[in-house]
C-alpha cells in the first residue's frame, strides 16, 4: 500500500481510503459482521485510512466502526467523520452552530468509541450560520484534544477560501483537506475545487471515484437501475449525479480502453484520479469481500502514462469560460516557460 500526506499537514495516509456508508445501510448496504470483516480485512492490507459521517446509516456506521476498532491500535489508524446533516428531531440538531456541532462531535465519538477524530469535516455549508462562529467552534474542538485535523465536503471554491482566510484573520485552525465527488463522469473538481485546495496546502479525497458503479458499464441507457443496488434505492439523490447522457458516453469509452489494454475498468478508473498528485486519497465504498479485494490492488499500482492520457483526453470535461481564458493567458503570456 502506498501512501501520501494529506497536503501539508505531514501527516501521511493511504491513497486508499475506506468508505463506510454501505455500512449498515439496510437493502442496498452490508450488515455489521460482514462491515468489520471488511475493516479487518482492509487493515490488513495495509490501509490506515477510514472515513464515515453521523448520518451514514442513521449513526450505525459510525457504531460499526467503533465495534471494529476496539481491539485495533487506534493512533495507527486516521478515522475522519462529517457533520451538518440533521441527526435528531430537534430544531436545533442540524447545521454548523456551536450547539450542533458540538453536540454532533461528542455524539461521534461514543459511537466510534474512541477519545478523539483524525479529521472531522464539515459535511458541507450552512447558510445560517457566519463562518466566523463555525471555525471558531471548530477550532476549540482541537484545542480540546477532540479533533486532530479540520476538513470540509461539499463547499465552493470560495468558502474553502473565506473560510481559512477567517482562521488567519483570527489565528484559528485552519480546514487542511477537501472531500468531493470526483471521478470520470464528474470532473467539474478540476475547475476550481483542486487549484484551491492545492493553493491552501490542503489535501482532497474523491469520493464516488466509481461513480456509483455507472463506469463500470453495469447498467443500460433507457432501463432502470437493478434492484438491490445503491442506484435502485437512491435514485432520488443519485440519479441527477450519474444517469445522464454523458455518464453513458464515458462508462463506453472506459470499457473500450479496458478490452484494447486489458486493465479493468476498476484500475482504469481509479487510477486514472490518483495520476493527479493533488489527489491525495480515494474513498472507496464496498460491500463484499471481492469488491474489496479489487479495489485494494490499487494501493500500489499506477497506470502507464499513455493510457493515462488517452483517457483523460478522450473523457474531457468542458470546464467553462474562465478555465479556458486562463489556459490562453498562461499559453500567450509565457508560452512554454515551465511551471
Amino acid at each position: 500500500m502506498k501512501y501520501r500526506y494529506l497536503g501539508k499537514t505531514g501527516l501521511l495516509v493511504s491513497r486508499i481510503c475506506l468508505g463506510t456508508m454501505t455500512f449498515g445501510a439496510k437493502d442496498w448496504g452490508c450488515d455489521s459482521k460482514t462491515s468489520i470483516q471488511l475493516i479487518h480485512k482492509y487493515l490488513e492490507a495495509g490501509g490506515n485510512f477510514i472515513d464515515t459521517a453521523d448520518i451514514y446509516a442513521g449513526g450505525a456506521s459510525e457504531g460499526i466502526v467503533g465495534e471494529a476498532l476496539r481491539d485495533k491500535k487506534r493512533d495507527d489508524i486516521v478515522l475522519a467523520t462529517k457533520c451538518l446533516f440533521r441527526t435528531g428531531t430537534s430544531p436545533t440538531s442540524k447545521g454548523l452552530s456551536r450547539k450542533h456541532i458540538i453536540e454532533a462531535c461528542e455524539a461521534s465519538l461514543r459511537r466510534l468509541k474512541t477519545d478523539y477524530i483524525d479529521l472531522y469535516y464539515i459535511h458541507g455549508s450552512d447558510p445560517f450560520t457566519p463562518w466566523e462562529g463555525t471555525m471558531q467552534t471548530l477550532n476549540d474542538l482541537v484545542r480540546q484534544g477532540k479533533v486532530r485535523y479540520l476538513g470540509c465536503s461539499n463547499i465552493f471554491a470560495w468558502q474553502i477560501l473565506k473560510a481559512n482566510g477567517i482562521s488567519a484573520l483570527l489565528n484559528l485552525e485552519k480546514l487542511v483537506c477537501g472531500q468531493y465527488m470526483y471521478n470520470l463522469i464528474n470532473r467539474d473538481a478540476e475547475r476550481e475545487i483542486l487549484p484551491a485546495c492545492q493553493d491552501q496546502g490542503m489535501g482532497f479525497t474523491s469520493w464516488s471515484p466509481l461513480g456509483a458503479g455507472m463506469l463500470l458499464n453495469k447498467y443500460h441507457k433507457g432501463g432502470k437501475p437493478s434492484e438491490g443496488t445503491r442506484l435502485f434505492y437512491r435514485t432520488e439523490i443519485d440519479g441527477a449525479r450519474f444517469w445522464h447522457e454523458r455518464t453513458f458516453e464515458v462508462a463506453n469509452i472506459v470499457t473500450e480502453i479496458s478490452k484494447k489494454t486489458g486493465i479493468s475498468p476498476v484500475r482504469l478508473a481509479l487510477s486514472w484520479i490518483l495520476h493527479d498528485k493533488r489527489v491525495t486519497s480515494i474513498i472507496i465504498g464496498v460491500k463484499r469481500m471481492d469488491q474489496l479485494e479489487e479495489n485494494l490492488t490499487m494501493g500500489d499500482w499506477d497506470l502507464a502514462e499513455d493510457v493515462w492520457e488517452e483517457l483523460d483526453t478522450k473523457t474531457a470535461y468542458d470546464l467553462g469560460h474562465l478555465s479556458e481564458f486562463a489556459r490562453h493567458v498562461y499559453k500567450s503570456a509565457f508560452g512554454d516557460e515551465e511551471r
